[in-house]
């Protein structure tokens, strides 16, 4: 493969920075807890439904101990006592909770001790599922091959779950290797988890338990007609992070998009929320094997992709550095970048490569996503036709893990069928026949590529060097990633951040970190 003449020194640099930044937050992931993963310990309880106003049960019990000041001991200690008080299940609990039967803090407290082995039997049940299905997904790519690399990995929009399936099973015929169930906007401001199969979102459709089966099980079906695994992504991120992590776990998603930095930067999400949510949900992905993917390409959107490639860099050894933390392994770590170079700028192309490459290479065992080039795309769709094109190439050249393809109607509409069917054509062409080209190629040391290369990660080390002096939360307040300002104690979702007593416990963190070794 074609490769860079990196500087070593750098590298141990810039991961070091890394790592003093993420672990100066072992207070707020040893200490503290959010609503959303409280709401998640619920769900591997087993408690699951909604009201006829479409109000989750695991958000009404929250609530209730929330205004009970009771939260702080743990949303599993109060079912689980009332299981014992009631003798019966999670799900009988929540159901007496819905019908305004029952109020949890009222029950008198059973022994301590029985309590925390019920919860250690039903942890135990539900990790077994998701055991399994870790299992399933090995057995399907053991039956199947392993998915091709750089994998075609596509998307689909329509808000309707089951016009979804069609468009899906469409793609997957002409050759895409991963269909991304794109969520509906502003979804990721929701503090809860929508209920049921929906067939009504705007930009996308709606991340819930059902639509994730619905669109599992027609994945299975065309990867049995086809002979291929067809992997299903969707997003983890938002208020609901860990848990739509956890339902993915359950349903057998296969990636999930996964990143505090992009909720944080680009929805305005409180920053101790969405790190502490981070936490967790990347612990139930390493899990259950699912690979997380990162938004870095998002920086691209704000910032200059030639002033700014240093933060893309950062960025992507912050998140390893984060996700180390919640066990992920390098394997599962699709980081993400993009090539979004102004198409006018001359060498715009050799920029780019020196980009791929250094991301390549600084995580060489990583699944890496390679966004297209879409903020310079137009209504020439010929133009973005051949811009993709030229992504694919170096997609292909680079030996990216993970090639989300552009569409030539990109910045028109939402694409049909005909124009992914296109993106498909085009990526498969350049895949062929650039295939091995990279194994015949070396870069001189001090050519352009190098150079441009060793400029970014000296940037990139710098800037990790002063954040790491500074803080993470001092460095997001002024603006230096993706000139965008957040402040500490800012955004949407705070209020859901809580102080643990000591005699918190959440069952599944405790069992996930044993077996993850963490």
């Amino acid at each position: 493969m074609l490769k860079l003449d990196l500087d070593q020194s750098l590298v141990q640099r810039s991961r070091k920075a890394a790592e003093k930044i993420t672990g100066d937050f072992d207070w707020l992931f040893s200490s503290y807890s959010s609503v959303s993963i409280e709401r998640t310990v619920l769900r591997l309880l087993g408690i699951d439904g909604a009201t006829d106003d479409g109000k989750p049960y695991p958000n009404l019990i929250i609530e209730q101990l929330q205004a009970a000041q009771a939260l702080r001991k743990g949303a599993a200690y109060w079912v689980a006592n009332a299981m014992l008080a009631k003798n019966c299940s999670a799900q009988q609990v929540a159901d007496a909770v819905a019908n305004g039967e029952l109020e949890l803090t009222m029950l008198p407290l059973q022994d301590p001790d029985a309590i925390y082995s019920l919860l250690l039997k039903s942890s135990s049940e539900k990790l077994s599922h998701i055991k399994a299905q870790k299992a399933n997904r090995a057995e399907m790519f053991a039956k199947y091959g392993p998915r091709r690399v750089p994998a075609i990995y596509v998307i689909v929009a329509t808000g309707n779950i089951y016009e979804d399936v069609t468009q899906a099973k469409a793609a997957a015929r002409e050759g895409a290797d991963i269909i991304a169930v794109i969520r509906s906007t502003a979804q990721s401001l929701l503090d809860y988890v929508p209920y049921g199969a929906t067939t009504v979102g705007f930009g996308g459709t709606y991340a819930t338990q059902e639509n994730f089966r619905i669109m599992r099980k027609a994945l299975d079906e065309v990867s049995a007609e086809l002979g291929r695994y067809i992997s299903l992504t969707n997003y983890a991120s938002g208020l609901c992070m860990p848990e739509i992590a956890v339902m993915g776990a359950i349903e057998r998603l296969d990636l999930m998009l996964n990143d505090a930095m992009y909720g944080i930067l680009f929805r305005d999400i409180n920053p101790k929320r969405t790190l502490l949510d981070q936490y967790f949900a990347r612990m139930i992905n390493a899990y259950a094997g699912i690979e997380i993917q990162t938004g870095e390409d998002n920086y691209l959107t704000t910032s200059d992709a030639i002033e700014k490639a240093y933060t893309v860099t950062a960025s992507q050894l912050l998140n390893e550095s984060f996700a180390l933390r919640s066990g992920v392994k390098p394997e599962k770590m699709g980081l993400g970048h993009a090539y979004e170079i102004d198409p006018e700028l001359e060498n715009s192309f050799s920029y780019e490569l020196a980009h791929a490459l250094l991301t390549r290479e600084l995580f060489p065992d990583a699944p890496v996503k390679y966004m297209p080039p879409t903020k310079f795309a137009s209504g020439n769709i010929f133009k973005t036709h051949l811009m993709d094109a030229m992504f694919n190439f170096i997609g292909q050249l680079t030996g990216q893990g993970v090639q989300l393809l552009g569409m030539m109607t990109e910045a028109i509409h939402t694409p049909h069928l005909v124009d992914r069917s296109l993106a498909i054509e085009n990526a498969q062409y350049l895949f062929r026949a650039v295939k091995d080209l990279g194994a015949s190629l070396q870069l001189a040391p001090d050519s352009f590529v190098n150079q441009r290369a060793n400029a970014v990660l000296l940037e990139a080390t710098d800037f990790l060097e002063r954040v790491a002096q500074e803080g993470l939360f001092s460095a997001m307040a002024k603006g230096e990633f993706a000139e965008i300002k957040r402040p500490e104690n800012g955004g949407k979702g705070l209020d859901g951040v809580f102080e643990c007593d000591q005699d918190y416990f959440n069952p599944f963190m405790q069992e996930m970190k044993k077996e993850l070794g963490l």
